[in-house]
């Protein structure tokens, strides 16, 4: 028989000393109790008019629910606001991932409020095609505007929609004009057809470009160039302010092969930095003179009555499509369809035509 001892293992956890009661358990339930109540329709708009943010916040979150039991209440809030809203410039900020996007927007959102600007940036963050998981880092990267008083910064995860454009971001726009803030800055994901959607929602569009990227050969293929009111080459500083100012030449050259916009602007090209700062002010500078020509010839005003009727139709569209799959009989049926194309029974246009003849009947 061993006469050993036994020795405990090092991997043993040992008890603990429990951490003492550092949170007031009837603050913890009065702020449990808060978050369950609604607040009525009339008071967010009482609170948005007040420009404070809580309700602002709360309405946007009311906005973009998918629940079929708030949309009568975000209708309400909405139409409230209409008649304090549209006294905004509405700026869309579009480029591809990597460009400086975010870094660019914090530097013109913190020139702007140091002219005394109330500054709402709506920032479309991409889901996932897979889990829809989105992860709404907006924020994080513009640490030093987040903190400003005079800025408002929305962070909406683009779920399904076209190009990564947030669903309600075109509503959003009401409110936070109703709640007082008179630049409205929307940065697409950046990944396609989401720049047509933000173009159908602003008055100026601005396109960031980085040097060295090999878009100055691509400058004459139509598109998204066709639709900036200006281009900004962005990260003009250091090694890097030679390319940048090479890259904004050809870009400018790409630009003169456009035919002329209806509006009667001739699109420009800039460079800046981010960083240094150094040509942010021509951008706001630039889109005065935009804002100055289009309100003086009333394009302005004849664009926002188009975005207007053009949203009317979309959101049909939308709804239409939204009834459709979720008829519980068209659910079904479109199940044994999907079945039936499958096996080559049936072409997919005719159950397509199938489906809809008899959701119309129904």
């Amino acid at each position: 028989m061993s006469n050993k001892k036994h020795h405990p293992s090092a991997l043993n956890e040992k008890p603990g000393i429990q951490a003492p009661e550092i949170i007031s358990a009837t603050s913890v339930g009065n702020i449990q109790r808060f978050r369950k109540i609604q607040p009525s329709a009339k008071e967010l708009v009482e609170g948005i008019l007040d420009e404070n943010i809580t309700a602002l916040s709360r309405a946007i979150t009311l906005v973009e629910s998918t629940n079929v039991n708030h949309l009568a209440k975000a209708n309400e809030v909405i139409n409230a606001c209409l008649p304090y809203a549209n006294k905004s410039v509405r700026i869309g900020i579009t480029g591809v991932p990597g460009v400086g996007k975010s870094t660019f927007i914090e530097a013109f959102g913190k020139y702007l409020t140091g002219l005394g600007k109330k500054v709402a940036v709506l920032a479309v963050d991409p889901s996932s095609t897979i889990s829809h998981g989105s992860i709404l880092g907006d924020k994080t990267r513009m640490e030093e505007l987040v903190k400003d008083k005079n800025a408002f910064i929305r962070p909406s995860a683009s779920g399904e929609t076209l190009g990564g454009v947030a669903r309600k971001t075109r509503e959003t726009i009401t409110l936070c004009e109703a709640a007082g803030f008179d630049t409205i800055i929307i940065e697409t994901v950046g990944v396609g057809q989401s720049e047509t959607a933000v173009h159908s929602m602003v008055d100026f569009f601005l396109l960031l470009k980085i040097s060295g990227a090999g878009d100055e050969l691509q400058g004459i293929k139509r598109g998204i160039m066709e639709m900036a009111d200006a281009i900004v080459i962005n990260k003009a500083d250091g090694d890097n302010i030679k390319r940048a100012n090479l890259a904004k030449l050809e870009f400018n050259r790409a630009l003169h092969l456009f035919p002329a916009k209806k509006s009667g602007w001739t699109p420009t090209t800039a460079a800046c930095s981010a960083i240094t700062h150094e040509g942010i002010s021509n951008v706001w500078e630039t889109i005065q003179k935009f804002l100055e020509l289009t309100k003086g010839n009333n394009y302005f005003f004849t664009k926002r009555k188009e975005q207007n009727q053009y949203w009317m139709l979309e959101t049909i569209n939308e709804q239409l499509k939204s009834n459709f799959y979720n008829h519980p009989e068209i659910i079904e049926l479109i199940e044994k369809n999907k079945k039936a194309v499958q096996n080559d029974e049936l072409s997919p246009f005719a159950a397509a035509v199938s489906l809809l003849e008899k959701y119309f009947k129904k």
